[in-house]
């Protein structure tokens, strides 16, 4: 069972009853697709303004709660607007054969991403916060492929000498 909030099952819902796709929506909203897609699963919340955008997209007469929700302030944000509670859609190793293999992908090539990070930038992070993706199409003879792009800023560690004394 996925953990998603109680907005996004409604969203999902109407999303399926309208028959569009999350990059028709994201085109409509006027958003990137993955961050869209994002919205549906509560794993970020948007403005008010886009929220309605979304809930009239998705042809919603009384969206009020669901544009709550994707703004961060229904009861899911725990009395703290615009808390989102994110990674709960998932427990690892995911057991959804799609999630598994981007999982595998992090366990096989994981440390090698982060020794070339390190070899390229110096010792830090990605950041997940400061950050873009997409998800596109590559026609191949041998069959299609799929390609992701991941694309977050990089963040230096701290050092001893910045934290003072």
């Amino acid at each position: 069972m996925l953990d998603v909030p109680a907005h996004s099952t409604a969203l999902l819902a109407a999303k399926a009853k309208s028959g569009k796709t999350f990059d028709q929506i994201a085109e409509e909203i006027n958003k990137p697709e993955v961050w869209t897609t994002a919205l549906f699963f509560g794993q970020t919340r948007c403005d008010e303004e886009t929220a309605k955008k979304i809930v009239a997209a998705l042809g919603i007469e009384s969206g009020e709660a669901l544009v709550m929700g994707l703004a961060g302030k229904d009861e899911g944000s725990m009395g703290v607007e615009g808390m989102t509670t994110r990674g709960g859609t998932w427990d690892g190793p995911p057991q959804d054969p799609v999630l598994y293999r981007l999982y595998e992908v992090l366990v096989v090539y994981g440390f090698s991403y982060k020794a070339l990070i390190h070899e390229k930038f110096g010792d830090g992070i990605m950041s997940a916060i400061d950050f873009r993706t997409s998800v596109t199409r590559k026609a191949d003879p041998k069959g299609d492929r799929v390609v992701i792009t991941l694309d977050g800023k990089f963040l230096n560690y701290s050092t001893p000498e910045v934290w003072g004394r």
